[in-house]
């Protein structure tokens, strides 16, 4: 009897001391592994700070480009991807916060398991796929423009809002839907004057992802806004962005192009750092916010 136990004892120790030895490997690999993904991206930030920091100047900001050979600036770019990304953000907004009460509120549940689905797909689908779409729905029937640019981003934009909407309303507590409907308030207010300010900031932290995820598109905006090296304030006009700067530039044998694709890149870098951290201190307050109450 004294053997078995001390031979249970035995097994009982190489058990504990395997899954110590596991433990502390998958832990190091953890480790190392992280290591390896932050040394990529230091560099990756390093190396765009290095070359695009050299040539963000005041006349790079505000004077526009130029042919090859001649210095030039960013200011239409710029300007351009603020208007196609702020119109794509005005058509996104109200038909993806739209369509997340409908998922989260639809009595059918098939319908929006089907709607669902549909959604997660856009979102894993190729930006170029959306592109040649909006190329032969728009730019085949009215031409290349800003418009056609930003319905392509605006369709990128919209599972991306539909989906963080929805998922935000589901974490609303039932008791604040019943507390509405207890006070004789039909469902449409309930939703839209209680349940959706409730939900504001994952839906204000979806919309300021689904910005930075636009923002940086080059290949829809191949197909539909072509880009442009004038001044160009007409959104049914072909119009200049940022990431199309970068896909002509960064290919050319001038060395001021090449430096303003690396200014380009850098400023949709510090474009999307900034809405990631508006992101995440708007919910870090609204969390302390809902705590202290």
């Amino acid at each position: 009897m004294s053997q078995k136990l001390q031979k249970l004892h035995g097994n009982k120790n190489y058990l504990l001391s395997w899954r110590f030895i596991k433990n502390r490997l998958m832990t190091i690999f953890a480790f190392v592994t992280l290591g390896i993904m932050l040394c990529i991206l230091v560099s990756i930030l390093t190396n765009l700070i290095i070359n695009g920091f050299s040539g963000l100047s005041f006349f790079t900001l505000f004077h526009m480009t130029a042919p090859q050979g001649l210095p030039g600036g960013l200011l239409n770019p710029i300007l351009g991807s603020i208007i196609q990304v702020g119109l794509a953000t005005l058509i996104a907004v109200p038909l993806g916060i739209l369509g997340g009460v409908f998922l989260a509120e639809c009595p059918n549940k098939k319908l929006s398991a089907s709607i669902r689905f549909i959604a997660d797909m856009m979102m894993s689908v190729p930006s170029i796929l959306i592109g040649l779409f909006v190329y032969i729905i728009l730019v085949m029937t009215m031409g290349y423009s800003a418009f056609a640019g930003a319905c392509a981003l605006a369709i990128l934009a919209l599972p991306v809002i539909a989906r963080t909407t929805e998922e935000a309303l589901n974490m609303v507590p039932v008791a604040i839907h019943e507390a509405g409907f207890a006070l004789g308030a039909p469902k449409w207010k309930v939703v839209f004057l209680v349940c959706l300010p409730a939900a504001r900031g994952g839906v204000i932290t979806g919309i300021l992802l689904a910005i930075s995820r636009i923002a940086g598109e080059t290949a829809p905006l191949l197909f539909t806004s072509l880009g442009n090296s004038d001044w160009s304030w007409n959104i049914f006009k072909p119009m200049a962005s940022l990431p199309l700067v970068i896909y002509q530039y960064a290919d050319s044998a001038d060395d001021i192009w090449i430096n303003l694709a690396w200014t380009a890149a850098l400023l949709i870098t510090i474009f999307v750092l900034c809405l990631n951290l508006i992101a995440r201190i708007y919910v870090d307050r609204r969390r302390k916010k809902d705590q202290s109450l």
